[in-house]
C-alpha cells in the first residue's frame, strides 16, 4: 500500500506507481466520492472509452418487449 499526504493547501500527489497502473494523464478529471469515511477517486473515461466493452455478452436472458 502507498500513502501520501496532504499538503497545507489541501492538495495530495497521486504515488507515481498508481498513476502509471491506472494510466493517468495531468489535466485529467477525477470524480470524488465519500462513502462510509472513504474517499474515492474515480478517473472520468471519455464514452468513446467504453466502446465495445460488452463484446460478446450472452443476450440470451434478456427480456423482450412482449414479456414485460
Amino acid at each position: 500500500m502507498t500513502t501520501t499526504t496532504i499538503s497545507p493547501k489541501f492538495q495530495v500527489v497521486i504515488p507515481k506507481d498508481v498513476r502509471n497502473q491506472l494510466h493517468l494523464k495531468a489535466g485529467q478529471k477525477m470524480n470524488v466520492v465519500t462513502k462510509g469515511g472513504v474517499i474515492y477517486f474515480i478517473p472520468e473515461k471519455p464514452l468513446a472509452a467504453f466502446r465495445g466493452f460488452l463484446k460478446g455478452m450472452d443476450t440470451g436472458n434478456v427480456r423482450e418487449d412482449e414479456e414485460r
